[in-house]
């Protein structure tokens, strides 16, 4: 966690300013987690198998994007945004500026660019993040640009639990 970002247990629309930064913690992801990904997702020659691979557009084994998508979803959920209600996704974009690879050690750097309430819906915003997924090396392996559903924090009732 960045130092200007405050340890809570859950996350509302007015945490979430713009300019909020947070690193998530790391995973690992090996050859056999990348071919038992794409043998159920993504079944391609250079996800499956290694001799495909090295003849391929990667010159070698790599995961899916789809793979390193969800390994940053994961990283998101357990170590960087513990939404009030969840992560809960209204949209954006993604790009995959270099494979991830089997070894690569994952992290992600996540900041708030945009904070919006909801005009219709009081107790809701909506909070655009952008998030870079970085290996071992500082590579930037995934881009993603997400528009999410934020609640907001409920008003006090007065009443002490």
């Amino acid at each position: 966690m960045s130092s200007d970002a405050v340890a809570v247990d859950r996350l509302y629309f007015e945490d979430l300013v713009v300019g909020w930064r947070i690193t998530t913690a790391s995973v690992r992801i090996d050859a056999a987690a990348i071919k038992e990904f794409a043998a159920s997702f993504d079944p391609q020659p250079f996800h499956l198998d290694e001799a495909a691979a090295t003849e391929s557009f990667f010159g070698g084994l790599v995961a899916s994007g789809w793979h390193t998508a969800a390994l940053t979803m994961r990283l998101l959920v357990t170590s960087g945004l513990p939404i009030a209600g969840g992560v809960i996704g209204a949209g954006g974009e993604i790009t995959w500026p270099r494979a991830t690879r089997p070894g690569d050690e994952l992290t992600v750097d996540c900041e708030v660019i945009a904070a919006t309430p909801s005009r219709s819906r009081p107790e809701r915003g909506m909070v655009t993040i952008r998030s870079e997924t970085r290996n071992q090396k500082g590579e930037v392996v995934q881009v993603m640009t997400a528009r999410l559903v934020v609640p907001r924090r409920p008003a006090a009732t007065g009443v002490t639990p």
